[in-house]
């Protein structure tokens, strides 16, 4: 089993990214596969054209880990986790879990625990695993991305995204997470402008695994509704991320 998270600055595609992801493993049968969307903008359902019936956030809303709906003879823990198997929502090929945005006020400490345990009790269940963590760091403090073989780091072609990478990258090494392998991919990126930022990509120590062009086709598919999975096969995002797909699940087979 192989666990991805993606992290990076908001905007950058990471989203996208991650649900590139997921259409390489489906396309070449490594299924199931569950994917996490851990982003409070609560995204992933869209881009892989799936219906979230229920987010982990709005079940905190309704004080389900609480002890008056839990039906008789069912332990609090029993009853979250079946709480927590009605916010699955079924794809073909993958099982989509999303954390979602609470419509009160209150941190996000409890739904992210209650992501990581249920990931810990499903792992089994799951050829590969693909998170997508919210912008910034706070993924990271609060440990969602705890075990991870491939923490793969998101930038747009910009000297602030590279600098929001570098401080991802910081931050895991300093909590010392549980993470296999650390990659940097620029995304949205011109020859000329890859170029230009390779001088501050050596001197940040960036581990630039891959640099992703700017798609047109991702911008016109969202207007018309289309998820990544619909995206036609010689989109150039799709060419330019399966050499990196391929070279991170081949070494964690």
């Amino acid at each position: 089993m192989t666990t991805i998270a993606v992290a990076g600055k908001g905007g950058t595609g990471k989203t996208t990214i991650a649900s590139l992801a997921v259409r390489f493993l489906l396309e070449k049968g490594e299924t199931p596969v569950l994917v996490v969307d851990a982003d409070p903008n609560s995204n992933m359902g869209q881009t892989l054209g799936i219906e979230v019936p229920l987010t982990v956030g709005s079940l905190r809303e309704q004080g389900f880990a609480g002890v008056r709906d839990i039906p008789g003879g069912m332990t609090k823990d029993q009853f979250v986790d079946y709480k927590m198997q009605e916010a699955l929502a079924e794809g073909d090929g993958f099982d989509l879990l999303t954390m979602g945005r609470p419509e009160g006020a209150g941190c996000y400490c409890f739904a992210n625990n209650l992501i990581r345990r249920f990931m810990d009790s499903l792992s089994a269940d799951y050829l590969h695993t693909v998170m997508d963590n919210e912008a910034g760091l706070e993924h990271l403090s609060r440990r969602t991305t705890r075990t991870t073989d491939v923490l793969l780091v998101i930038s747009d072609a910009g000297m602030r995204g590279l600098t929001a990478a570098r401080r991802v990258l910081d931050l895991a090494d300093e909590m010392k997470l549980d993470v296999g392998e650390k990659l940097f991919v620029l995304n949205r990126a011109t020859p000329e402008s890859a170029a230009a930022l390779q001088p501050e990509i050596e001197r940040l120590g960036l581990p630039l695994a891959a640099t992703l062009p700017e798609d047109p086709g991702l911008f016109d598919a969202e207007v018309a509704g289309l998820s990544m999975l619909d995206l036609p096969g010689g989109s150039p995002c799709i060419g330019a991320t399966t050499p990196l797909f391929d070279k991170i699940f081949a070494a964690n087979a």
